[in-house]
């Protein structure tokens, strides 16, 4: 079983995910800033990391993700799908180059982000 980890500030699009997730057969956890997130994600290990962009406190989803790809070999770390309601290019180009492997931007759809997930796991 695939574990993802959903990372937003927002209890409600936390809640959201895990409704659009809960009919996978995945294990799903949750947290609500950057530094629990980075917290579990060292604890638990996660296949994904679901993360929200902008975030309260000192750790954005940008400080997040360059973190969790700082001291892992490239493709041994979770896989990463950022989630923002910034939709620049410039803000997508940033989750980029943070290390995210997908930039959605919010508004999305339930399907868009099964979609996502499943691209990211479809064999090569």
């Amino acid at each position: 079983m695939k574990t993802i980890l959903i990372v937003d500030d927002h209890a409600d699009i936390r809640r959201l995910i895990r409704m659009t997730l809960e009919f996978e057969d995945y294990d799903i956890r949750e947290a609500a800033d950057g530094e629990t997130a980075l917290r579990m994600a060292q604890e638990q290990r996660p296949d994904l990391v679901l993360l929200d962009v902008m975030m309260p406190g000192p750790v954005n989803g940008l400080e997040v993700c360059r973190r969790l790809r700082a001291d892992v070999p490239a493709g041994q770390g979770p896989r990463v799908i950022m989630l923002s309601a910034r939709g620049q290019a410039s803000d997508r180009e940033a989750g980029l180059q943070a290390g995210a492997d997908i930039y959605l931007v919010k508004p999305f759809s339930p399907l868009q982000l099964i979609d996502c997930i499943a691209e990211l796991w479809a064999p090569a």
